[in-house]
């Protein structure tokens, strides 16, 4: 297990703990999916996963390109047995079959991805008729952003202007020349004090069924 994925489970752990529940809910509220099969998309430790599984009566896969992650996340899966199911794979080709997925959920990840039109049409392509994805870097509520910002400062004296180059990295007139690249027939982006969301949306009759 690597050092750097220690780290970082420990850090969500103890400090964006949390921001999982909030996220989970409001993935769920959003889209009215609450059955099915959910797909956490960039999972790391796997606390959204369990969050999500907790809240609804979706099976969840949490999907990670890092094996470390992923053995971390199987620890993390032992809350909620048969619930989630850890697996390791790459957004921008997943081991997963086409239009299967009821819901995507993943907070952190999109900053990381290095071809983003490419994971934007992956995620249309395994959603099912129906299906939404939220994809983003939201900490909840400003109330969470507020508290995490001021423990991750005590942690981490450069956490500002990290959070300035990763959000940089994806901003929202960046992100809608990629999903207008990704050739994604159904996306937004969200914007909120909070934090930013892309939306993508499969019709409910799939296109490849047309």
């Amino acid at each position: 297990m690597t050092k750097s994925a220690e780290g970082f489970a420990r850090v969500a752990r103890e400090v964006f703990a949390p921001v999982y529940p909030v996220i989970a809910e409001q993935a769920l509220a959003w889209s009215g999916i609450r059955d099915g099969i959910a797909l956490d998309l960039g999972s790391g430790p796997g606390l959204l996963s369990v969050a999500l599984a907790q809240k609804s009566n979706l099976s969840i896969i949490a999907l990670d390109a890092d094996p470390a992650m992923s053995r971390i996340a199987r620890k993390t899966a032992a809350d909620s047995p048969g619930r989630v199911v850890p697996v390791t794979g790459d957004v921008h080709c997943m081991p997963i079959k086409d239009d299967t997925i009821s819901l995507v959920v993943s907070r952190g990840s999109i900053y990381f991805w290095e071809d983003r039109p490419r994971a934007f049409s992956e995620i249309e392509r395994i959603l099912r008729p129906g299906g939404v994805a939220f994809v983003g870097g939201s900490f909840g509520t400003p109330a969470l952003r507020e508290s995490i910002f001021t423990r991750m400062r005590r942690r981490n004296p450069d956490w500002d202007r990290d959070v300035a180059r990763r959000s940089g990295r994806a901003t929202p007139d960046a992100l809608r020349v990629e999903l207008a690249a990704s050739g994604v027939a159904r996306a937004r982006i969200r914007e909120e004090e909070e934090g930013m969301w892309v939306e993508i949306q499969k019709d409910a009759i799939s296109r490849r069924a047309r």
